[in-house]
């Protein structure tokens, strides 16, 4: 036991740690376990191919090594010292580059990245994409590609010069990025072409999507004033209802986005009425009568309002119906077009809360509390028992199991009934 006036020993860095308690795990084990532990760590570590019995005297020498530099230098040499001068001394590394982990894995990152936008580039795509269909193969779900490039790009770059350019290029990738779930990917694929890759995401999902990205980015370039009108095209394509192979779905897509950049920029280059070329979807039964329809369920009351409104539609069936009805070609009833879009729930965006304690403090005061029914990226669904002296922000605790508590702000959206008599409101978080 050391004396109390004696200095403390220093600790070892973490990694000269880890390898210590590798050390002393190894030897517990026999010779057989042992050699194929270590030819897989010297795989990962040094990216050489050796036998494993060759790994096993690599690892005695190195712990000879090491007892024989500390007797010598009389103080603890590390393992990683020792494995560095075993692996020198045997030839295995001619000319060996030192380098920190940090920056390998940032190389890494740059060799899979493009520098000028941030996305991954047409590398990663090719890989990613065939890890996506090995998945949603072997779990039976949909996954969706949508192929965008941008019209008029080229023009850009002549009228107003690349550093415009590139900047229109950061924006539609920057539009990307908040338009994706974390499941999500986006890639840029050539000068002006991305490329998404949607898990478990079907053709309207992903088509009303597609139609979002394109109005955000339409607004974001709004301010650099332009004399080209730059816009962004897409070509979707679905799995298994378009192929099951990669070069067929991304024919499939690219096919469907030349189409639309044809027939909505050759017959309407100022902008008229659009056309939207989606999956082939099943044949659809004909349309009930009106008194067979199922009379829908209350909707959400928006607080801004406080009244129900005449007439509401889910964004995937909004955009579902509007795409069926530019196919079909008909201009003979003045349909208003829809509200733009601006979130699109999807699968694994929300996460139901029922059957657990999830709940919320409400105010500073916490005196107040309400069950947390659902929970989301963008927001959280809250149960009252009254919606009366709702503010127009609320500050709450939320406590979730498995998370630690977290304080939010949050801004009731709408409120509804439930058939028990509460009341479900529904909050956006704010940032």
């Amino acid at each position: 036991m050391p004396s109390p006036g004696a200095p403390a020993p220093p600790r070892l860095p973490i990694e000269d740690s880890y390898l210590e308690l590798l050390a002393d795990t190894l030897e517990s084990l026999d010779i057989p376990a042992r050699g194929q532990f270590l030819q897989r760590y010297f795989r990962t570590i040094t990216h050489l191919e050796l036998r494993e019995d060759q790994c096993v005297q690599l690892w005695d020498e190195m712990l000879t090594r090491r007892r024989e530099l500390s007797e010598h230098l009389e103080r603890q040499v590390s393992l990683k010292t020792a494995l560095m001068d075993v692996l020198t001394s045997a030839g295995l590394f001619r000319v060996p580059i030192l380098i920190e982990y940090d920056e390998l894995k940032k190389l890494q990152l740059n060799a899979v990245t493009d520098p000028l936008t941030g996305l991954y580039n047409r590398r990663l795509f090719s890989e990613a994409f065939e890890k996506e269909l090995n998945r949603a193969r072997r779990y039976g779900q949909p996954l969706g590609l949508v192929i965008l490039d941008l019209h008029r790009f080229k023009e850009v770059n002549d009228k107003h010069g690349h550093p415009r350019g590139d900047e229109v290029l950061r924006a539609a990738a920057a539009t990307l990025k908040k338009a994706l779930r974390t499941s999500d990917s986006a890639f840029r694929i050539g000068g002006d072409e991305f490329a998404l890759l949607l898990p478990q995401t079907d053709a309207a999902q992903a088509l009303a999507l597609s139609r979002r990205i394109g109005t955000v980015f339409a607004e974001s370039i709004a301010h650099f004033q332009m004399s080209v009108s730059v816009s962004m095209d897409h070509g979707v394509a679905t799995f298994p209802q378009d192929g099951d192979q990669a070069d067929q779905l991304i024919r499939v897509a690219d096919e469907r986005l030349y189409r639309l950049k044809h027939a909505n920029h050759d017959k309407t280059p100022t902008g008229g009425s659009r056309t939207e070329i989606v999956s082939n979807p099943a044949p659809e039964s004909p349309a009930p009568a009106p008194s067979e329809r199922q009379s829908p369920a209350p909707k959400p009351i928006p607080f801004e309002s406080k009244r129900a409104p005449e007439k509401v539609e889910t964004p995937i069936a909004a955009a579902a119906s509007t795409a069926s009805t530019e196919i079909s070609g008909s201009h003979a009833l003045s349909v208003p077009p829809p509200a733009r879009i601006y979130a699109v729930p999807r699968k694994a965006e929300r996460v139901s809360m029922s059957g657990t304690n999830a709940y919320a403090v409400l105010g500073d005061q916490g005196i107040r509390r309400a069950r947390v029914l659902d929970l989301g990226f963008g927001g959280v669904a809250l149960e009252l028992e009254s919606q009366e002296e709702i503010p127009e922000s609320i500050i709450a605790v939320l406590h979730v199991p498995i998370l630690p508590p977290v304080r939010v702000n949050l801004k009731p959206v709408w409120f509804q009934r439930t058939p028990q008599g509460a009341y479900r409101i529904g909050c956006s978080f704010v940032s």
